[in-house]
């Protein structure tokens, strides 16, 4: 991976990971507030890691026609992207980097949230993969047709003053049916899957280690918090 994602001055990000589920809005509102403070240099850069209640987010681009039954609660995310769902079981990511320091190049960092995903899954023998004009990660599943691909990470990313915000969203045991009140990312023909789904059983936590190990392999070094609680939908 290209190094100029790495901070050039090889300064920490702070790695936090919340042990209770995250109220969405109050996630939004604390993100906005860190990425101010990383633009005016009184914080360190930051990723944190957590899970959400069940919810539906609307990006950018987001088509009304698809949502077909909103039966979470739907929030604006402000993000790019279309409809998306979070809920227990799947692991968000938030990702607050200063491009400043590391190239300002939004197309890098987007290749490099996808490599990171590609990474983690690699460390548990499943093959995740790009595909042109669909952004996050795939898994072919000749099982389920000819031409069936799946998507096990969304990833939506939104900058500011060349600070990042927002992230990725990796599928690990969720209730897959939730995602059948929308359309996934404005895509019809192909479906959702998670590690759960193709038959990798893991704990949040185990995979939080992967992701760290492999996020420093592409960003640089981390700093863990110690793990924070997070404020209830």
């Amino acid at each position: 991976m290209d190094t100029k994602l790495h901070h050039e001055d090889g300064a920490s990000v702070e790695w936090s990971v919340f042990d209770t589920p995250y109220a969405y809005e109050q996630a939004l509102a604390d993100m906005d507030a860190r990425v101010a403070a990383i633009a005016a240099g009184t914080a360190p850069e930051a990723v944190w890691l957590l899970e959400h209640p069940p919810l539906y987010t609307a990006g950018t681009s987001a088509r009304t026609e698809d949502l077909l039954n909103p039966r979470f609660p739907v929030f604006a995310a402000g993000r790019g992207g279309q409809y998306t769902y979070h809920g227990p079981g799947q692991r968000v990511a938030y990702v607050m980097l200063d491009l400043t320091r590391r190239g300002r190049d939004i197309r890098c960092l987007v290749q490099g949230l996808e490599q990171w995903v590609i990474d983690t899954l690699e460390a548990y023998n499943l093959h995740g993969e790009r595909r042109e004009g669909r952004v996050g990660v795939w898994v072919a599943r000749p099982d389920r047709g000819l031409g069936r691909e799946d998507k096990i990470a969304a990833i939506g990313v939104r900058v500011r003053k060349w600070v990042t915000f927002h992230g990725i969203s990796l599928n690990v045991s969720p209730d897959l049916s939730h995602y059948d009140g929308i359309v996934p990312c404005g895509i019809s023909d192909q479906g959702v899957t998670s590690f759960e789904d193709l038959g990798v059983l893991l704990s949040l936590p185990e995979v939080d280690s992967v992701l760290r190990d492999r996020f420093e392999a592409i960003f640089g070094p981390t700093a863990q918090r110690e793990a924070r609680v997070a404020m209830r939908a």
